[in-house]
């Protein structure tokens, strides 16, 4: 996990080297960019792995991509590169990285024989708990949001995470308009499908 990395940065920071009597600044800079990336990642861990997963990844796979994210973040801040909207960066990273993760995931059931297996044995079922509170809402939005166009879905989920338009769009690589049309569109459908 990322905590282990921060602290074994911020141990390493704090160690002397031969015949030089303090840190260097090379391992102060590395040990607060450690501390930033380790800021946000707490903060933006939880929502990446929600969207990761909104893209069809499977919970394990997702907490991957997270951790990949992660250290090219730090690697981005320790080449010196931009600061500017460090969370639409880091999604934007993320959906790049998980949409490698979902092809390479698609071409190993592609080849497995084991493909149907593994479909049998996933259970799309709601649990006890979203079937006492509402079973029908529930699984009218659930088939709404299987209905949408995966681009409708995508924004959906990364406006969800509080992402604003302008990042969505660039996450996304379209358009503010078509931004604005795919989420009024998931909107719309899924206002209907709640009366």
């Amino acid at each position: 996990m990322w905590s282990a990395s921060r602290a074994s940065g911020a141990s390493a920071a704090a160690m002397p080297l031969g015949g030089i009597s303090g840190p260097r600044d090379g391992q102060i800079e590395a040990a607060a960019i450690g501390r930033e990336v380790t800021l946000l990642f707490d903060a933006l861990r939880t929502p990446v792995l929600r969207y990761l997963m909104s893209m069809g990844l499977p919970v394990a796979d997702g907490e991957d991509v997270v951790q990949d994210t992660f250290l090219a973040l730090f690697n981005h801040l320790r080449r010196g590169r931009p600061r500017t909207n460090l969370q639409g960066w880091t999604f934007r990273t993320a959906h790049n990285l998980g949409l490698k993760r979902r092809r390479a995931i698609h071409r190993s059931w592609k080849s497995s024989r084991d493909r149907a297996a593994a479909v049998l044995a996933a259970d799309t079922r709601p649990n006890p708990e979203e079937q006492l509170n509402g079973r029908q809402e529930y699984e009218r939005a659930c088939a709404v949001l299987r209905a949408l166009p995966e681009r409708d879905r995508l924004c959906l989920a990364l406006r969800a995470e509080g992402l604003r338009y302008r990042d969505i769009a660039k996450t996304l690589g379209i358009s503010l308009g078509s931004v604005s049309k795919s989420i009024s569109r998931a909107a719309a459908r899924l206002q209907e499908a709640r009366r």
